[in-house]
């Protein structure tokens, strides 16, 4: 009996694995893991190019033959040569300056204002009840009728604009963030309360973590639209620099090569903003 188990244990022992076999493993797991984030990189970079390219070659292609005329869209080597310009004299620069300065005022404005608001409203039946109609009709009144109201109010220059972008991105926000912070399982307040939480270490140790990734995106909402709304103060308060001021130089000068330029300078810009959200949340991610 005794011969028969230790044959069955022998039969059932399983060799060991050799280090270079595990060796020879662990490095095929490493490379496989390379090879999967390199394929998602660039299923993330090359869609975009390709689509890129294909407008662009669309564009080249629809002016070469004619087809259409160049006051309405212009050649492209004609409009890359002007913002090939307004890059090297500082043109586009000087205007960017303006425009960035106007939007992140507002944005900031509107941070100092949403982020508050919405947790209120978010805590508070009654504020919610109170604010939310308000918030909602602002929201429906198109920014371009609301700043001939403010340039009347507050005249021209820097501060109409920026109350105007505080507007423009004050309703997203704050909708966002008290969403956010209404849709927290109460299992986890609830769980810090029997423990004692309350007031601030209740909101700095399990609201505002758990609410925080509707908070990065209220504020990624907030910072790209501000863009938007220091554009049409711009284009409302007839000013002499920003970017939206350039536009409307091009525009009446009949200079389509620039007007073109002056956009693409602007889906430059719009998409470094988003960059920077994108940071905002990685580096979040990374403290918390």
């Amino acid at each position: 009996m005794s011969v028969t188990t230790t044959k069955v244990n022998e039969t059932l022992e399983l060799p060991e694995a050799s280090p270079g076999r595990s060796r020879e493993r662990s490095l095929s797991i490493r490379g496989s893991r390379t090879t999967s984030i390199a394929t998602q990189r660039a299923a993330l970079i090359v869609p975009p190019l390709a689509l890129a390219l294909v407008l662009i070659m669309s564009w080249f292609v629809s002016t070469a033959t004619g087809k259409v005329p160049d006051f309405i869209l212009p050649p492209p080597l004609d409009v890359f040569a002007a913002l090939a310009d307004g890059l090297r004299s500082g043109l586009f620069l000087s205007n960017a300056l303006v425009t960035i300065q106007e939007s992140l005022l507002g944005f900031l404005l509107g941070v100092i204002i949403a982020l508050p608001l919405g947790y209120a409203i978010a805590k508070s039946r009654l504020l919610a009840a109170t604010v939310q109609p308000y918030l909602v009709a602002g929201q429906a009144i198109p920014a371009i009728v609301i700043a001939p109201v403010l340039v009347l109010w507050l005249g021209y220059g820097l501060f109409p604009i920026t109350i105007l972008c505080m507007l423009v991105v004050l309703f997203p926000m704050v909708i966002t963030t008290a969403l956010g912070v209404q849709t927290i399982d109460t299992i986890y307040t609830d769980a810090a309360r029997v423990e004692g939480a309350s007031g601030w270490s209740m909101f700095a140790h399990i609201e505002f973590p758990l609410a925080l990734p509707a908070i990065l995106a209220a504020l990624r909402i907030g910072l790209i639209l501000s863009i938007t709304g220091a554009l049409v103060g711009e284009f409302v308060n007839n000013s002499a620099q920003g970017l939206g001021a350039l536009v409307f130089e091009a525009k009446d000068q009949f200079n389509a090569p620039l007007l073109f330029a002056t956009l693409i300078f602007l889906a430059c810009l719009a998409t470094m903003y988003y960059s920077a959200s994108w940071l905002l949340i990685k580096l979040a991610e990374i403290v918390y």
